[in-house]
């Protein structure tokens, strides 16, 4: 099998190694797409995981520690084996919490299968949309709310997009590239290249990862509005202007991570229910729009390197692997 490794900061490399021997209960996975999640892969790939962050941001089934050598990723999508067990799992597409691999073995209650209607090369996006469901549930948007997300990355779109599924809602996506405005229109979600001053919004969504796009969002929110933080900057530093109206407006910041169910959500929620809800999500064609580009397993280093020298080239790159 051949796998991906981060040897050290800004450098990768294709490693071939044995396929360990299947276990009792596990499935093989060959794998036919995996995912670039470009915000958080291209922080691990520059070697910008804060020590102290080192537990928490570990992928499932990571191998090595950060900063490098480090084997991570976590949106594959693949074909269960013949000689894998269970027998309903035979043949069937799954996507995996798993890096970027050819072929891998992992517990079968790992693997969740595609819902009829989501093809494999969409369904990369079932972490993004895991994160975007997550950042709702911290979000809290109700009917007829002016919502406003900042960055349109990936995980900014997805959010957007389903907050227009809310009736009445009036939702307004801003990112500087104009690129991103034809991917806005083709899941009808209205764009800005500058912020709407005096948008007095009720919720406020910062995915840009960029500081100044979190101080937009403290200026944007109206009186007693929400702000989720949804960026994750790594070992960078953030200055926010805490001080003029932050108090008298009564603003509320509140960080989202999906790396847990939320509290009011746990005691009825897995991890498993949400990523069911997660890949039902990706039955809208459309979202085929948020895929900006694909190439071959053995070409990830280079455009790993490419990737994290310019983050906002790409919303999500696909890497292909074998066909179905």
């Amino acid at each position: 099998m051949r796998q991906f490794w981060i040897q050290a900061p800004g450098r990768g490399a294709i490693v071939e190694t044995n396929l360990a021997r299947r276990q009792a209960g596990e499935v093989t996975v060959r794998t036919i797409y995996s995912g670039i999640s470009r915000g958080t892969e291209s922080l691990v790939f520059r070697g910008e995981v804060p020590p102290s962050q080192y537990q928490v941001m570990r992928a499932p089934f990571q191998e090595g520690e950060f900063p490098g050598p480090v084997k991570y990723g976590y949106a594959s999508v693949g074909e269960v084996q013949e000689d894998s067990a269970p027998s309903e799992l035979v043949g069937r597409i799954v996507f995996c919490l798993y890096p970027h691999q050819d072929r891998y073995c992992v517990p079968a209650d790992a693997v969740s299968p595609l819902p009829e209607g989501v093809p494999p090369g969409r369904a990369v996006l079932a972490a993004n949309m895991e994160s975007a469901v997550t950042i709702l549930w911290d979000a809290r948007p109700a009917v007829g709310d002016t919502i406003v997300v900042i960055g349109a990355g990936v995980v900014g779109l997805l959010v957007a997009w389903l907050c227009r599924r809310l009736p009445g809602t009036m939702v307004t996506i801003v990112d500087p590239n104009p690129e991103r405005e034809g991917v806005a229109r083709e899941l009808s979600v209205p764009f800005r290249r500058e912020p709407p001053l005096g948008a007095d919004a009720d919720l406020v969504v910062h995915a840009s990862g960029q500081a100044q796009g979190l101080r937009t969002a403290l200026a944007l929110a109206g009186v007693e509005g929400t702000i989720i933080e949804a960026s994750w900057y790594g070992s960078q530093t953030v200055d926010l202007p805490l001080g003029e109206d932050f108090h008298s407006r009564r603003l509320t910041i509140r960080s989202s991570q999906v790396g847990r169910i939320p509290a009011d959500r746990a005691p009825r929620w897995t991890r498993a229910r949400r990523m069911r809800t997660a890949l039902e999500l990706l039955r809208a064609p459309e979202l085929d729009a948020l895929i900006s580009g694909e190439s071959e397993f053995a070409e990830l280093p280079d455009v790993m390197a490419r990737l994290s020298r310019d983050p906002n080239a790409a919303l999500c790159h696909r890497i292909r692997y074998h066909d179905v």
